[in-house]
């Protein structure tokens, strides 16, 4: 079973992906906030897997409450923001700070569903083609320090770029002719030298470091 609590200023966004999400056998909704303010407490006394962080809200916002949970909780939930626009800055500072990925408030319910599953999982990366339009034209000089120092092996730089293109670690142990557990220890491998959270920061980073560009 996959626990959710829902961060949402709009009663009417949190009625609506509840039901969609309780519809299916294994996902519960275990709390709801009206506030990024209470979704601290909240992931602290509940424990959920998943949150679903709404980017914009009139007190804290989703990226504050993003950037709190992940700072100050142990072992903290996967984070998925809910956003209008998917260009929007702050889903992307969202990424940048740990959040596993983001989705259209717009989304169709399978899709919701289908993220929900997989940012538990967190062996693929999230709707990779939209990261890639949100990194596009953005650079770091941080980022590209970060990559230098990592000293990435050329294997672990295969995977990373693997990873950029959304595949599984199922999918890169194919296209590389390597076992999925070999492939997971190099995906942890490139996380800890990046000092990145998940994949998706390690994308992210990859991206604005120019190891990878945005096609």
């Amino acid at each position: 079973m996959i626990d959710i609590l829902l961060v949402d200023d709009e009663e009417l966004v949190r009625t609506g992906l509840r039901a969609v999400l309780e519809a299916q056998g294994d996902l519960r909704v275990v709390g709801e906030a009206a506030d990024g303010a209470e979704a601290l407490g909240l992931v602290r006394s509940l424990r959920p897997h998943v949150v679903l962080m709404d980017v914009r809200m009139p007190e804290v916002d989703g990226l504050t409450a993003t950037r709190a949970i992940l700072r100050d909780t142990d072992a903290p939930p996967r984070i998925l923001v809910l956003t209008t626009f998917e260009n929007d800055d702050y889903v992307y500072e969202a990424l940048r700070a740990g959040a596993a990925g983001f989705l259209l408030k717009r989304a169709r319910p399978a899709e919701i569903v289908h993220a929900v599953r997989l940012a538990e999982a967190g062996d693929s990366l999230l709707f990779p083609a939209a990261v890639r339009r949100l990194a596009a034209g953005r650079s770091d000089a941080g980022a590209a320090a970060t990559l230098a120092r990592a000293a990435l092996t050329a294997r672990e730089a295969e995977v990373l770029r693997l990873m950029a293109r959304g595949l599984s670690n199922a999918e890169i142990a194919a296209e590389l002719v390597l076992g999925v557990q070999t492939v997971k220890t190099h995906v942890s491998a490139v996380l800890g030298k990046l000092g990145a959270r998940d994949r998706t920061q390690a994308v992210v980073t990859a991206y604005e470091s120019g190891f990878v560009t945005p096609a």
